[in-house]
């Protein structure tokens, strides 16, 4: 029974150790086909990351990235024939908003008194209402349209030769390109009076009195002075500054004896005494200095009356007609210059909120018919908007039309007479 028992005792045991050692061998075979399967998984990850790392770094040793395209220049279009090393110009930067020219407080009168744009003027010729004492002539530029005045000179005079009859109260604007590199002045603007016409007066205060108007890249300076007086009316300014090789729209109001000037934004002098006392301007000139200014190109200057009675031609007669509303050639966005004018008017339509007004806009013969109508409809639209949309006028009191060049009120033949008929009118309904 014993010997029965510790048999059966010793064959369970053998049992037990065979099934145990049959465990452990499945358990590493398992253990290396697992270890042996990972092994695999890992090549073929390590495989597919060195295949994806050597694609990038042959992507980008293949194909370097591309540059961005260098900015957009403009050069002086002056032709070879005259073997002019051309001027590069580089382009303006974009339109700032209206609001961003809230300080533009001016409001041009309905009466031009000058354009001058050498529209009337050989690309190549000195122009033909100025003279000068240096050389000079018309070029044209891609920096903006048409034709302009070349200063090319270091040192001289250039004046206009027509007498103008200056108010008390007037409006000068022009562009000025002043040329790269050189000395400070772009040039330097003289309205002056005189007791008998001369050509050329070279004196450095010409006439009996004026004012002196330096554009520098570094600063604006005044000098107002007076044949006899013994001392200068001055002011000076560093407020955003003209810029060489861009498109400046220089504005200047004088208001008997104040003088402000307007640029990029901002009212940038304001002189309350700078012209003597009792002084009549009739002439104008630009004046270049040795040694301090390097020239320029002048277009588009214009001569107005200014501070008109809005509120008596609106509400009375019944009809205002305005040259402060201000558009690039062949558009229809209202330029911010136009502040001015446009709140003066909004002003007085929201103080009368019963009158309805008809907004219409004109151009001059300039182009095809067709499209004169339509960029004259799509001025007055656009006056619409920016009444309605920056000064709250009631939009439903506003109506447009545009006429092209189909109801002048000048003769389309000289550049003043076409800047007259260049307008927009507001009728009382």
């Amino acid at each position: 029974m014993k010997t029965t028992q510790i048999f059966l005792m010793f064959f369970f045991c053998l049992l037990f150790s065979n099934l145990t050692a049959q465990i452990d061998v499945e358990k590493k075979v398992e253990n290396q086909a697992n270890k042996k399967a990972n092994s695999n998984v890992d090549q073929q990850i390590n495989k597919g990351l060195n295949a994806i790392e050597g694609g990038v770094k042959g992507l980008f040793k293949s194909k370097k990235p591309t540059p961005p395209p260098p900015p957009k220049q403009i050069k002086d279009t002056t032709s070879k024939a005259q073997n002019k090393k051309p001027t590069i110009v580089t382009t303006a930067p974009a339109t700032p908003t209206l609001q961003a020219y809230s300080k533009y407080d001016f409001v041009p009168g309905d009466k031009v008194l000058l354009f001058e744009d050498f529209s009337q003027d050989a690309v190549g010729d000195f122009p033909a209402l100025w003279t000068t004492d240096v050389a000079g002539e018309v070029n044209t530029l891609n920096v903006a349209p048409g034709n302009w005045f070349n200063l090319n000179s270091t040192e001289g005079t250039y004046w206009y030769l027509k007498d103008i009859d200056f108010p008390k109260n007037f409006i000068i604007e022009f562009d000025i390109v002043p040329k790269k590199g050189g000395p400070r002045y772009a040039a330097d603007l003289v309205l002056f009076g005189e007791g008998s016409h001369s050509e050329m007066d070279k004196n450095g205060d010409p006439g009996n009195c004026g004012i002196h108007i330096t554009i520098a890249k570094t600063l604006w300076d005044t000098k107002g002075y007076k044949k006899g007086a013994n001392e200068k009316l001055t002011g000076s300014s560093a407020i955003n500054l003209v810029q060489e090789e861009k498109v400046n729209h220089v504005i200047v109001w004088v208001q008997n004896r104040r003088v402000r000037i307007y640029h990029q934004g901002g009212k940038v002098l304001d002189m309350p005494t700078n012209i003597y006392d009792g002084s009549k301007f009739s002439r104008m000139c630009f004046k270049l200095y040795r040694g301090a200014s390097s020239g320029s190109y002048l277009s588009n200057i214009k001569i107005t009356t200014a501070a008109p009675d809005t509120r008596n031609k609106l509400l009375t007669e019944g009809k205002l007609i305005t040259y402060g509303i201000y558009f690039d050639v062949n558009k229809d966005i209202v330029k911010p210059e136009s502040y001015g004018t446009l709140k003066d008017i909004a002003t007085i339509l929201n103080e009368v909120p019963d009158v309805k007004v008809k907004i219409v806009g004109h151009t001059d013969s300039d182009g095809q018919d067709a499209a004169n109508l339509d960029l004259s409809k799509r001025r007055a639209a656009s006056v619409k908007a920016e009444l309605s949309n920056s000064f709250g006028v009631n939009g439903d009191r506003l109506v447009t039309d545009g006429m092209g060049k189909s109801q002048p009120v000048a003769p389309n033949d000289s550049p003043v007479n076409k800047a007259l008929n260049r307008r927009v009118e507001f009728i009382k309904q």
